[in-house]
């Protein structure tokens, strides 16, 4: 069998003549570039590892060494996997016996990954096809020459981890100062692609904040989408440093949601959860960003209450259980064309009557003893101090809670960034994709609960606050139409507890709902002046 210092060539069995019968060894040149820079030069690095890899060649043609015309060239495509179109080919080629032996320049440009590298080593020596390195002597014919092509390849891999880390920690250093770091500009900014900045677009900043108050009227993502498309405006228009042209698009529920929570436009950026003064202007005042985010925290609360509220139940997904701590559900009977009402225990529901102490209650029984709750706090000052106190301490609470997630999320997050950059576990599996959606999954909750302490931090509850919100229910409650008392209602209150064995019902209201409902309040007010 013929050598070399840098490869190996095999007899070809299965009937198959090898090189000392004349047959000539066909030889495949594999090249790879990361990125496009200067590909459409007339000579770029493609071109130089070619070159090398031929002028290789011609040196074993006294063995019978010969070069295929077929490139395979992947430029602009990471060797962090195998996902590349020229190697995916040259694989196929190699199943459907067209080459003898594989050139590289070096191990690397093959792969940049142990584990893919071997993959593709265990298809070519399956198919009896040798590999060849230009620049690294290694002959992996024998065991030395593997074990050396595997440390070559261990440091490949170690090499790519730490231009992945030093990147990482560029961003996220670039973040902590407000920088932009790249990505799809969003409507109203530009791109200063030469000093790498967010610059203020005057009109399309006119239009954001036209956005944020045709939200605050609607209230309805769909209802926004649609007059939104029938002035004809479209999500950002913009061209890359390339020059390459993007249009805008229709809006939709989804392009909303994203803009209308997007802290950029309060001059902050966002990176991995949390959040940081950006360079850029801000476009958005606090205010309206602030009730935008409140009533759309109202909205997701609420989201199809009414659509599948056939019967007006007010308390329907806020009545919770004091015996079990499950939730009561809203059912019904008729007898003699007579509707009769009913919160049932899920557990007394499921298990029946006898597992659960509380049962039920008649529906019209709890909604109007609730009402009647939340009338009197507004009508007794001393009921309203010790409520206004309550709420006090209960935001306090959840402020403290959101703080401790947040804090646990950040530790969960830098462990699964170390488990990250570790290819496989202790049996030999890759585990890379559970860890990045964990990774993805805890940026996403720390962003909603960055988004949740915004909003809490600029919410004051006091006794003024909560006598305009519950100033509502007198006098308009009784003619207001039930699905607007149900908006209500869930605006205001967080959950109702009741314990049938007690006989006890205690109330507990959501502080961003009263804040709405007392700016709501304001509204009516001034209309009426």
């Amino acid at each position: 069998m013929p050598r070399n210092g840098n490869g190996y060539t095999r007899n070809r069995n299965n009937g198959k003549q090898n090189n000392q019968a004349g047959q000539p060894i066909r030889c495949a040149i594999y090249t790879r570039k990361s990125t496009n820079e200067g590909l459409d030069s007339d000579f770029n690095s493609l071109d130089a590892q070619r070159e090398s890899a031929e002028a290789y060649i011609k040196s074993q043609k006294g063995e019978g060494w010969i070069a295929l015309p077929t490139k395979y060239d992947d430029g602009g495509f990471s060797g962090g996997n195998i996902e590349r179109p020229a190697l995916c080919q040259m694989l196929e080629d190699i199943g459907a016996n067209k080459i003898d032996c594989v050139v590289v320049y070096k191990v690397d440009r093959l792969s940049r990954s142990l584990i893919d590298f071997a993959r593709i080593i265990d298809v070519l020596d399956k198919n009896e096809v040798s590999f060849v390195s230009v620049t690294q002597q290694f002959n992996t014919s024998n065991s030395l020459g593997r074990l050396t092509l595997n440390i070559l390849l261990s440091f490949a891999q170690f090499e790519r981890e730490i231009i992945a880390e030093r990147t990482r920690d560029k961003m996220c250093a670039a973040r902590k100062k407000g920088k932009w770091i790249g990505g799809i500009p969003m409507l109203g900014y530009d791109v200063d692609y030469v000093v790498k900045k967010l610059v203020v677009n005057v009109e399309e900043a006119n239009i954001v904040r036209e956005v944020f108050q045709l939200y605050a009227h609607h209230q309805s993502l769909i209802k926004l989408a649609q007059d939104l498309n029938s002035r004809g405006w479209t999500t950002k228009s913009w061209v890359s440093r390339k020059g390459r042209q993007y249009y805008g698009k229709a809006f939709t529920k989804t392009n909303l949601h994203s803009l209308l929570t997007n802290v950029i436009y309060l001059g902050k950026v966002e990176h991995q959860g949390e959040l940081y003064e950006g360079e850029h202007q801000a476009i958005i005042d606090k205010t309206i960003w602030i009730k935008v985010q409140q009533i759309m925290e109202s909205n997701s609360r609420n989201h199809g209450t009414q659509q599948r509220n056939k019967y007006s139940a007010l308390l329907r997904g806020l009545l919770i259980c004091g015996s079990c701590g499950k939730s009561m559900n809203h059912t019904y009977t008729k007898k003699c064309f007579n509707l009769y009402r009913y919160y049932v225990c899920d557990t007394a529901q499921k298990q029946g009557y006898k597992a659960c102490a509380t049962k039920s209650v008649t529906a019209r029984k709890i909604e109007d003893f609730v009402i009647g709750q939340i009338k009197k706090i507004g009508a007794d000052p001393d009921v309203l101090k010790e409520t206004a106190k309550k709420l006090k301490l209960g935001l306090e609470a959840q402020i403290a809670s959101f703080d401790n997630e947040a804090e646990y999320l950040r530790k969960e997050l830098a462990m699964l960034k170390r488990q990250a950059n570790k290819p496989a576990n202790g049996d030999g599996v890759d585990t890379s994709d559970n860890v990045t959606d964990r990774l993805k999954l805890c940026e996403k909750r720390l962003s909603e609960i960055n988004r949740q302490q915004l909003l809490l931090a600029n919410t004051k509850i006091n006794e003024k606050e909560l006598k305009k919100a519950l100033g509502l229910f007198e006098p308009i409650w009784d003619v207001l139409y039930p699905q607007e008392q149900i908006r209500i209602i869930n605006l205001l209150i967080e959950k109702v507890i009741y314990d049938g064995e007690k006989g006890s019902v205690t109330i507990n209201f959501h502080p961003l709902g009263i804040k709405a409902l007392a700016d709501e309040a304001n509204i009516k007010n001034e209309a009426t002046v």
